[in-house]
């Protein structure tokens, strides 16, 4: 743990919770929130969109207050709430001045152990996040991004959109909301991170007081990931098809995962990335093309995304696979270096906000069981060589590839399907 001005503070409470604290010199504000390491990924068979609920119902009363009054009290004060669920964490935050952190935890705490999930409420919020799904299926890339993933896990919770279906999430009730929270809303896997205008022995003190019924056995773990590949192809009216092609990533983890993260940031990061140059200053065939890298607690999901016009996306999907291809065979000294100091600026960067800080903290608790020093991570980077960033990049197309297409789809859709299909074999794999 860091020491001096500014050090990581960790304590843990007799139920197991978590409370790490870093205090930032001259800053005003302060990040409050609570990590669980429980999304999406956690759900079971007819739970699927229940951890997105769940969140969204944390909000709508408690014991002590109605929705309007939560709000009302963190806006007093200039503050501002927000809730997140992902595939395997969900968080709760409040963003407000350092004098009003023992408000944002007296809140959370209560969202946390004394919501009372009412049924008129409930109702209300099913109707909210149907808008929501709604929403995604009119954003097209978002939709491809849930295909994608599907596609890659399919079957699996992994695989499921975090939102659920509207046949999932009209069926759900109260009691199935109280069975989620009590399997996965507890102490050893969850974190409470104050980051900013905070003092340590006082966020303790107040966690002890208000969070110590939170239950203290583990919660249970989800069910190991298999990496499947394949393709799901979704004809739509659109101006543009949103393209993803992919392979088996790495864990989060892992210690090639910092390989793999430089290499995604010179194949397809920046400007001057690989994908940029090829796909858009040479040819001209989107206006916007990454790379990208979802690192999980056993398993990873690496891809290539761009939207591009209808009649590309024939010419389009073999420029993504060669540029990926060469990228791996001879990517050189200067593209690694370039992509090293990139990652390093937002790696400090984050650091320079309260909340970002407080996320990584949080999330770095729950996977690794430990903060990482902002200097280790800084050496690990610096290590990376060109032979390891061959080593990562050699073994992506290794895996059956994944594929996901939304728009209209091209008259030769299938020659594209077979290419991306034909990429283990032509790899050696």
């Amino acid at each position: 743990m860091e020491t001096g001005e500014g050090a990581v503070r960790l304590s843990t409470l007799e139920n197991g919770l978590r409370v790490v604290t870093q205090a930032m010199p001259h800053v005003a504000t302060a990040a409050v929130g609570v990590w669980v390491g429980a999304g999406a990924r956690h759900e079971r068979g007819h739970e699927h969109g229940l951890s997105h609920l769940l969140e969204h119902m944390a909000f709508k009363g408690t014991g002590r207050r109605d929705a309007r009054a939560i709000a009302e009290a963190i806006e007093a004060v200039g503050g501002d709430f927000n809730a997140e669920t992902g595939v395997e964490h969900t968080s709760y935050t409040v963003r407000l001045m350092g004098r009003d952190v023992p408000l944002g935890i007296e809140i959370l705490a209560d969202i946390l152990v004394d919501s009372r999930f009412d049924e008129v409420e409930l109702a209300r919020e099913k109707n909210v996040i149907l808008q929501e799904i709604g929403a995604v299926e009119d954003t097209p890339d978002d939709l491809a991004a849930d295909l994608f993933l599907e596609a890659a896990f399919r079957g699996q919770a992994l695989g499921r959109s975090i939102l659920g279906t509207p046949q999932s999430v009209r069926a759900f009730t109260r009691a199935d909301i109280l069975a989620c929270l009590a399997r996965n809303y507890r102490a050893p896997r969850m974190v409470l991170s104050a980051v900013g205008a905070v003092d340590h022995e006082a966020v303790v003190a107040q966690a002890r007081r208000l969070l110590s019924t939170l239950p203290a056995a583990e919660p249970p773990p989800p069910a190991p990931a298999r990496y499947l590949g394949g393709e799901i192809l979704l004809d739509r009216d659109l101006e543009q098809a949103q393209l993803l092609i992919g392979f088996r990533g790495l864990s989060c983890v892992s210690e090639a995962a910092y390989a793999m993260q430089v290499f995604v940031h010179l194949l397809g990061g920046g400007m001057s990335s690989r994908l940029f140059q090829e796909v858009r200053e040479s040819r001209g065939l989107a206006y916007s093309v990454d790379a990208f890298h979802w690192g999980f607690a056993d398993t990873g999901l690496f891809g290539m995304s761009a939207g591009t016009a209808p009649e590309d996306v024939e010419e389009l999907a073999p420029v993504l696979i060669d540029t990926l291809r060469e990228a791996a065979r001879d990517a050189t000294a200067a593209e690694v270096s370039r992509a090293r100091e990139q990652l390093k600026v937002a790696h400090l960067s984050a650091l320079e906000s309260p909340m970002a800080r407080a996320d990584q903290i949080a999330r770095q608790l729950l996977a690794l069981g430990r903060v990482l020093p902002q200097d280790e991570v800084i050496v690990k980077l610096d290590l990376i060589t060109l032979d390891d960033i061959r080593f990562v990049a050699g073994g992506l197309m290794e895996s059956e590839p994944t594929f996901a297409l939304v728009g209209p789809l091209p008259e030769e859709v299938d020659g594209v399907v077979r290419v991306v299909r034909g990429l283990k074999s032509a790899s050696g794999g």
